[in-house]
């Protein structure tokens, strides 16, 4: 599949859900469903990762999968409230680059 934007993404999860007339939950439905969404990715870090093993009749899932409805409820989120994602993105690193600058230990690049 080829790269998408996330723009582009953004316009896809709205063409799929403009199809329907039920159209975007509300902001606190999706808050709730996106806090579900991170339990399970949880879970899923948890039995990957950590010391809980699933049980012989638990689904299996993937932490690529819980990922990929985040990323969904995310943007149905961004699109419902009108906010572009790429801009929210380039805010975000803008204030991570400036007020976070010195904080973490910059691996040297130099080959001297």
């Amino acid at each position: 599949m080829a790269e998408r934007s996330l723009q582009q993404l953004q316009q896809e999860v709205d063409q799929y859900i403009s199809q329907y007339k039920e159209g975007y939950f509300s902001p606190l439905s999706m808050l709730a469903r996106m806090s579900e969404e991170v339990g399970e990715l949880a879970r899923e870090v948890n039995h990957q990762f950590g010391e809980k093993p699933k049980k012989a009749t638990e689904a299996d899932n993937s932490i690529e999968l819980e990922l990929g409805d985040i990323l969904f409820i995310t943007i149905c989120f961004a699109n419902s409230l009108g906010i572009d994602l790429t801009e929210a993105h380039d805010k975000i690193m803008h204030k991570f680059r400036t007020r976070d600058a010195d904080r973490w230990t910059k691996i040297n690049t130099d080959n001297g």
